[in-house]
């Protein structure tokens, strides 16, 4: 009687971790995570729509490493124009002009 507890147990706990497995499996394909292999390997699906998300998001990370980029070369003349020696003299009679005019 005590074998037949056991192993109906045993199938339960198998069946359960099987089934655990599937839905597990299930929504990672649903919210688009990758699988892995029995390695832990990633296998990923192909399909069009994995595809296609690729493409737009590589031409998305060019386009704003572009803007990054021109952003990068922006700050560079803002550096330059805030260290140049013409701004802070100009700073410097903006600066007595203003304590001229207070006094």
């Amino acid at each position: 009687m005590m074998e037949f507890f056991t192993e109906t147990a045993i199938i339960a706990g198998v069946a359960i971790m099987t089934g655990g497995w599937v839905v597990t499996t299930w929504l990672r394909i649903k919210n688009g995570y990758p699988l892995e292999n029995s390695w832990g390997k990633s296998v990923y699906p192909k399909n069009d729509q994995a595809v296609e998300r690729v493409k737009l998001l590589t031409q998305e990370n060019a386009e704003l490493r572009a803007e990054l980029g021109s952003l990068k070369d922006r700050l560079g003349n803002v550096e330059r124009i805030v260290t140049d020696s013409g701004y802070h003299l100009t700073t410097e009679i903006d600066r007595l002009r203003d304590k001229s005019e207070t006094n």
